[in-house]
């Protein structure tokens, strides 16, 4: 839900929801489990999918007026800026899993979801496949969970989702790339967090985000980095002109089994790294360094061409710090990163060129 909220709150005010009546669990945290997920977990070694249980509990439980629908999605497919430029965008199988797993959790003695006069939905849907989105939406439960709805309503309402995720993806790239350019003209780092969208999450990202934000250093989202063409040129031009990769989206040279949307940008996030160099650091978080995130090790070694630097195990979150180095400027010194529009061009201390703002 990280990754695609905007699309299901475009979709439900579409249908005539008002947002009011949206209701999202809060962020993972300790007290969080305690109080609303205790008793209820389910057996599942990932640590993502055991917090669901706290945040399922505090719909059903923890709201001043009850819920009438819990819609909790087997998310299948996720859109990616990489789609139609790698194998597959799939989930985690866990995750997307996970709703019917922790519903266990609340129907093993009885149903608390009946009890509670609440209806659970939880319909499987490829949302990087659009197409079929409105038939897996409406025949996956919400043609019962809302009287009188069409096939024709439930299709114009993915429409306005789909706008407003990427609606919400085009401000976020927006607002990256000025941080980018700030970075440029005042000649100063910037970090990249690779990661999953889960660990936005304060609960599950351990706030490390905000640790690293509290010395002063601009922190962009590998999810949310800029897609500007400009940009991808000036950083992939050579290796899409010496036939190394074939769109500056390609990650076949540094991990072929490129199936999973999380994995695939985050190998995408290092080769992008390893090219910018107001990059001084890549962040990658994992948790526990789960069965996706393991294989990927070398792919990402590769990419960043970077020594490991670990950083212990700080709030329980394995962290991997991979300090990065600027690009070899050798045959470089007349790059140029594009910052604005009026032509004007300024040479760094870096020995780059840069368009001035």
């Amino acid at each position: 839900m990280w990754s695609t909220h905007q699309f299901w709150c475009g979709l439900f005010g579409a249908l005539g929801i008002d947002r009011r009546n949206l209701v999202f669990s809060g962020d993972t945290s300790e007290e969080q489990g305690r109080q609303f997920g205790k008793g209820r977990g389910t057996v599942d070694c990932c640590y993502p999918v055991k917090c669901i249980a706290g945040h399922y509990g505090e719909l059903v439980f923890g709201q001043r007026e009850k819920l009438d629908i819990v819609f909790s999605p087997m998310i299948y497919t996720v859109p990616s800026m990489l789609s139609g430029h790698v194998a597959r965008t799939l989930t985690c199988p866990r995750v997307m899993a996970a709703p019917e797993n922790i519903k266990g959790g609340f129907i093993k003695e009885r149903d608390v979801f009946a009890e509670q006069g609440i209806r659970y939905v939880t319909p499987f849907v490829s949302l990087d496949e659009p197409k079929l989105v409105a038939k897996q939406l409406f025949e996956g439960g919400l043609r019962e969970a809302i009287p009188g709805l069409t096939h024709a309503e439930m299709a114009r309402a993915v429409e306005e989702g789909f706008r407003a995720l990427r609606s919400f993806a085009e401000g976020l790239r927006k607002k990256s790339r000025e941080v980018l350019e700030w970075c440029a003209r005042e000649e100063r780092p910037c970090l990249l967090v690779l990661a999953r969208p889960y660990h936005m999450d304060p609960g599950i990202g351990h706030e490390i985000e905000g640790d690293l934000q509290a010395y002063g250093y601009p922190v962009l989202w590998t999810q949310y980095f800029p897609t500007d063409p400009d940009l991808l040129e000036w950083a992939f031009g050579e290796d899409l002109r010496a036939g190394i990769i074939k769109s500056p989206f390609d990650i076949h040279d540094v991990w072929p089994s490129s199936y999973s949307a999380n994995t695939n940008e985050i190998l995408w996030g290092a080769k992008v790294a390893a090219r910018i160099p107001w990059v001084a650091c890549v962040v990658r978080l994992s948790s526990y360094e789960c069965g996706m995130d393991q294989p990927p090790g070398p792919g990402l070694h590769q990419a960043r061409r970077l020594g490991e630097d670990p950083r212990g195990d700080d709030h329980a979150l394995s962290r991997e710090v991979r300090r990065g180095h600027h690009r070899e400027e050798e045959g470089r010194d007349a790059a140029r990163l594009p910052i604005a529009d009026d032509g004007n061009y300024v040479t760094t201390g870096s020995g780059l060129t840069i368009q001035q703002a």
